[in-house]
C-alpha cells in the first residue's frame, strides 16, 4: 500500500502523520512532494497554532526515505537531483513554517526523518527512540544545506559523529547529542506531548508567530536578516486584543482565553 501523510485538526494544533507503517512510515517521493502543501495549509489556517508532525503507529516516526523507490526513482543523475529537491523544499518549507512545529518521535527516526525532525522547532521523543543518518554506510551523500542544519543545531562535534559512524543511538544520546529536548517513558508518551501541545496551544497566537519569526531571522547570517519584519509582529502583538486579555486574566490569576489569529504563509528561506 503507498503511504501518504494524512492532515487533522485537534483544536489548535494541527497534526500530521506520515503513514506508511508497512515501511516503517518511510517517505515516498510523492509524500516528499505531499508535505510543503500541508504545511502551507496548516500555516494558513488562522485557528491552528501549532503543529505537530508524528508517525503513524508506535513503531517509527519515520525510517526516512523509501529506499526500495531508488532504483527506478533515485538512479540517474537527473533523477537524484530532482529527487534532492523535493527533500530540500519538504524540509525547507517545515522550517520556515510560520508558527511552532513540534515533531513528536517514538520508535524509528532514520536519515530523512531525522532531516524533518530537525526542521521542526522542538523534539519530543519517546525512550523507544532510535536514531541514525545512514549514509556513510549506504554511500549516499548529504548536502550543504542537510549538513548545516546539523550543525546549527547540534554542533559540529555532534554531527561528525553521527554523519561519521552513521551507526544507530537510543534516546538517551539523542538528548545529550541535543537532537531532543525532552524524552519520556513509552507508557506515558502521549499524554506528555498533549500535555505539552496544548500549553503552547493555549497562548497567544501572534506571540507565537512573532517569536517564530524572531528564531528564523537569528538563524540567517546577520546581513541576510530582516528585523523590520520581528518589528511588524511585536508591534501587531501589543495592538491586539489578546494584550489586553492576557493582562486582565493576570491581574484575575485565570487563565486567559486568547483569540486573535492571523493567515500566515511559510516565510521564504534567504
Amino acid at each position: 500500500m503507498a503511504g501518504t501523510i494524512d492532515l487533522r485538526r485537534a483544536g489548535h494544533a494541527a497534526i500530521l502523520t506520515i503513514s506508511h507503517e508497512a515501511r516503517r512510515n518511510a517517505l515516498s517521493l510523492a509524500m516528499w512532494r505531499m508535505l510543503p502543501t500541508l504545511v502551507a495549509e496548516a500555516s494558513a489556517d488562522p485557528d491552528i497554532r501549532v503543529i505537530v508532525l508524528e508517525g503513524a503507529g508506535p513503531k517509527a516516526f519515520c525510517a526516512g526515505a523509501d529506499i526500495s523507490e531508488f532504483a527506478t526513482l533515485r538512479d540517474t543523475p537527473e533523477q537524484v537531483a530532482a529527487y534532492e529537491v523535493a527533500v530540500d523544499r519538504a524540509l525547507t518549507t517545515l522550517a520556515a513554517c510560520p508558527k511552532p512545529a513540534i515533531a513528536a518521535i517514538r520508535g524509528v527516526c532514520f536519515g530523512g526523518g531525522l532531516e524533518l525532525a530537525l526542521a521542526c522547532d522542538l523534539r519530543l521523543a519517546d525512550d523507544s527512540a532510535l536514531f541514525r543518518m545512514p549514509g556513510a554506510q549506504l554511500g549516499l551523500g548529504y548536502t550543504l544545506s542537510a549538513i548545516e542544519m546539523f550543525v546549527q543545531l547540534i554542533g559540529q562535534a555532534a554531527t561528525a559523529e553521527i554523519m561519521f559512524a552513521g551507526r544507530a543511538f537510543g534516546a538517551a544520546d539523542a538528548l545529550r547529542f541535543g537532537v531532543v529536548q525532552n524524552v519520556h517513558p513509552r507508557a506515558s508518551f502521549e499524554t506528555e506531548r498533549d500535555a505539552f501541545v496544548d500549553t503552547i496551544a493555549g497562548n497567544a497566537p501572534l506571540t507565537l508567530i512573532a517569536t517564530k519569526r524572531a528564531l528564523i531571522e537569528l538563524a540567517r547570517p546577520a546581513g541576510a536578516r530582516d528585523p523590520a519584519a520581528v518589528d511588524a509582529l511585536v508591534a501587531a502583538c501589543f495592538a491586539s486584543s489578546d494584550y489586553a486579555e492576557g493582562r486582565k486574566a493576570f491581574s484575575e490569576k485565570r487563565r486567559p482565553l486568547f483569540k486573535a489569529a492571523a493567515e500566515t504563509a511559510p516565510i521564504e528561506r534567504k
